[in-house]
């Protein structure tokens, strides 16, 4: 396979594992959340548990093509010495990626127990925990997308 090849192949392995990450932020923020609004908490916390369970996973092997395609990436175009909007967007994915990590290990299973002991209270903090973090990564995503908009000429 040609250097050119292998570029474009991580370059669109990056860009569809952003697309799921981001594009299921802005789905669960604007559009599953408030849905779910006027359902009971009985209802409400199972759902938000079934559908991040599921979610969560797939964010996780959106990280790993990210962290690879984007190594590859970073060091095919000069790697120390890379553009400053490629260390931005560097930078801010791997906060993003330290978020997740925290949703994912942290907050979600509070989340999970909570729905398998029927403590409606304790779901529902974390769940807004989740929320606000959710929210943070989403305004991470979308500047490392404009990052990755700057860095174009590169």
């Amino acid at each position: 396979m040609s250097l050119s090849i292998a570029i474009d192949v991580a370059l669109f392995a990056h860009l569809a594992a952003v697309v799921v990450w981001v594009g299921g932020m802005v789905f669960a923020h604007f559009c599953l959340r408030p849905a779910l609004a006027d359902v009971s908490p009985q209802l409400r916390l199972p759902l938000i548990e079934a559908v991040f369970g599921r979610f969560l996973n797939w964010i996780g092997g959106s990280v790993i093509a990210i962290l690879i395609s984007g190594g590859f990436l970073m060091a095919r175009f000069g790697g120390a010495q890379a553009p400053w909007q490629i260390h931005l967007m560097a930078a801010l994915g791997v906060v993003m990626m330290m978020i997740f990590g925290h949703v994912r290990f942290a907050v979600f299973p509070r989340i999970r127990r909570a729905v398998q002991a029927q403590r409606w209270p304790d779901g529902a903090r974390a769940v807004d925990t989740m929320r606000r973090l959710v929210l943070v990564n989403l305004v991470l995503g979308v500047a490392t997308i404009l990052a990755a908009v700057l860095s174009r000429g590169f």
